[in-house]
């Protein structure tokens, strides 16, 4: 058994028909779990290292004012596909 499968739970959980049904037809009914705990993973993992990332990009003044050039200067091109 891989250390992966020694560090799962079982988790039951309810869904709406057709959630349960698209996930059956696209992810296949082996693959829902693993298909779940991807999906959570960053959103329950590890979030002080993203909010660390984030808060320290946002400390970088020079790289601030160089993104918000670049989504002022997306707007400009916007209005030229008009």
């Amino acid at each position: 058994m891989s250390s992966r499968a020694a560090d799962q739970r079982k988790l039951t959980i309810t869904v709406d028909a057709d959630v349960y049904e698209g996930l059956h037809d696209r992810i296949g009914p082996r693959g829902i779990g693993r298909f779940l705990s991807d999906l959570a993973r960053p959103h329950v993992v590890g979030g002080d290292a993203l909010a660390t990332a984030y808060a320290a990009m946002a400390a970088d003044e020079a790289r601030e004012r160089e993104a918000e050039e670049w989504s002022e200067g997306l707007i400009g091109d916007v209005a030229d596909d008009r």
